[in-house]
């Protein structure tokens, strides 16, 4: 399968007439088949949309410029990859603009969820709208931004956790294990599911010995979050397999398996803008064979029941699939 294709994008200008222009969209498609039994109703829990920039502009104060990544592009790596569901996370190049993750969710249908970024301008009008479009939680990335004072996470979430008691929504965070353990008193307690991307922020060279690690796996435990294994290339150097992610995998597995979600990651945005660039420059996607990527889940959990509860069943309850 090509890993890059042509898409033509439409762009309607305010105030001008439609005008068309060829984009090279350089998001990856799997080059591996998958080798192993998926099953119905699998679900992958962390994907992006970037939409035409005309249509969904991006927020003036993102510390990247990703490269485009459509629905149908989206839609190819999932029938690739056998996934029914998706989860589309709105990423922070759009700042509190969910419109452009809407617009992959419309495309998907009721096999599509959404997790949203929001703001204290952000109404109970706009949740109950976002929640009838099919959002389910929102995010919270203190890791793009540079967020590590433990005080401003801690307020960040304490906040976050009581906008969504009332709803039910989880609340989903992108951070690394330091201010994991930081927060660890507030998540035990809190009275929504919570959610961690991308093996809380652990890197895998690091081991199961790494600080904060055993907080993320008490917390798994407990059964009070979610930790998404997900973004393997974020934890690991040790491209395309990333082995020394297994140990931190299995870890977490053991620790609580209905408490695991699997996601992609696509279209694999690169968070960190060159030096010699500028922000509004272009930084081309991570070309991840997610083929191979999906690939290590049977390494990861070799018994099928298991994986049907992360690929499937975990999904379908913390969702609401």
């Amino acid at each position: 399968m090509l890993t890059r294709r042509h898409v033509l994008l439409a762009s309607i200008a305010a105030g001008a007439l439609m005008h068309n222009r060829d984009v090279f969209a350089k998001a990856a498609q799997p080059s591996t088949p998958v080798n192993f039994d998926i099953p119905a109703g699998a679900c992958d829990c962390h994907t992006h949309i970037h939409g035409d920039v005309e249509k969904f502009p991006f927020f003036a104060g993102r510390v990247y410029t990703p490269e485009p990544a459509s629905p149908e592009e989206m839609s190819a790596l999932h029938k690739a990859l056998h996934m029914e569901r998706v989860v589309v996370v709105t990423p922070s190049v759009y700042g509190t603009d969910n419109s452009s993750s809407q617009f992959g969710m419309m495309a998907r249908g009721a096999s599509a969820r959404g997790v949203a970024v929001i703001d204290d301008k952000t109404s109970e009008s706009d949740l109950d709208a976002l929640h009838k479009a099919g959002f389910r939680g929102i995010r919270l990335n203190l890791a793009t931004g540079g967020v590590n004072d433990p005080n401003v996470g801690r307020s960040r979430f304490t906040a976050a956790v009581e906008r969504m008691k009332a709803r039910g929504w989880h609340v989903q965070l992108y951070t690394n294990l330091a201010m994991i353990t930081a927060i660890k008193d507030l998540v035990l307690n809190a009275p929504v599911p919570v959610v961690f991307d991308h093996f809380g922020g652990a890197q895998a060279a690091l081991g199961v010995e790494q600080p904060g690690f055993a907080d993320l796996v008490d917390i798994v435990k407990s059964g009070k979050a979610y930790c998404k294994i997900s973004g393997a290339y974020r934890a690991s150097k040790l491209a395309p397999d990333y082995q020394d992610c297994v140990p931190l995998a299995q870890t977490l597995i053991q620790a609580n398996a209905d408490r695991i979600v699997w996601g992609t990651d696509w279209p694999h945005p690169d968070s960190v803008t060159p030096k010699d660039k500028k922000v509004t420059d272009v930084t081309p996607l991570f070309q991840i064979d997610d083929g191979r990527l999906l690939n290590q889940l049977p390494v990861w959990a070799p018994d099928a029941a298991v994986r049907k509860k992360i690929l499937v069943d975990n999904p379908a309850r913390l969702y609401g699939f």
